[in-house]
């Protein structure tokens, strides 16, 4: 049976990243589907390699990697188009380390390419069973109407609300500590901390359930 394997923030830990994917198909035995939850970037000390990483892996295999936009992507696309932007994400949220992996000191710096494969990223993915996005979505809103902002951004309401919202949520964005990812009846949240010393984890998907058969973690 085909399995899916759902990634997060993974905050340019590119040595977790190739240890959690070497796992995630070797379990697949050969038929592995990757949905990447966003935040490739930033903190970590190799966002360059990261993306460059999860960019090739799209480029081959279009049909099998789906790569969704993070609050982090979302802050450097900012502050690439304005010049006021430039402090929030480099002072403030680790965009320093991400322009440092490229031997770059300002964002116009960035090659145009990955810039480019940014700005395409989608918000959500829907399979049908799961609803795939970085931080959550607004529980007073349909799926079918949720905005940006909250997609990349939100915690409350949202993490505290317990209700089903017609698909099985899918999420990273707030850090866990203590390396266990928070599995809930309506939502997995799968952001484990990668990036402060905590493991990178992969929820595990197949069409037997919404909810995840699984982890793997790399450390």
């Amino acid at each position: 049976m085909p399995r899916t394997y759902a990634l997060s923030d993974i905050h340019g830990c590119l040595n977790k990243l190739e240890g959690l994917l070497a796992q995630c198909r070797a379990d697949a035995q050969g038929d592995a589907r990757f949905v990447f939850l966003g935040d490739y970037i930033d903190r970590g000390p190799d966002t360059r390699g990261v993306l460059k990483l999860v960019m090739d892996m799209q480029r081959r295999e279009a049909d099998r990697v789906i790569c969704l936009l993070g609050n982090h992507e979302d802050l450097a696309l900012n502050a690439i188009d304005d010049p006021e932007e430039i402090d929030q994400w480099v002072v403030y949220n680790g965009g320093d380390k991400a322009l440092k992996s490229y031997g770059a000191t300002h964002p116009s710096q960035l090659p145009a390419d990955h810039v480019a494969w940014l700005r395409a990223l989608s918000t959500y993915h829907d399979d049908g069973r799961r609803f795939f996005v970085h931080a959550g979505v607004n529980p007073s809103r349909p799926l079918d109407r949720q905005v940006r902002h909250d997609m990349l951004w939100i915690r409350e309401p949202f993490l505290s609300d317990p209700r089903n919202l017609g698909r099985f949520i899918v999420h990273g964005h707030t850090p866990i500590r203590g390396g266990r990812p928070d599995l809930r009846p309506n939502r997995v949240n799968i952001d484990t901390a990668a990036v402060l010393g905590g493991p990178l984890t992969a929820a595990v998907f197949d069409d037997s359930a919404a909810a995840p058969i699984g982890f793997l973690q790399e450390t």
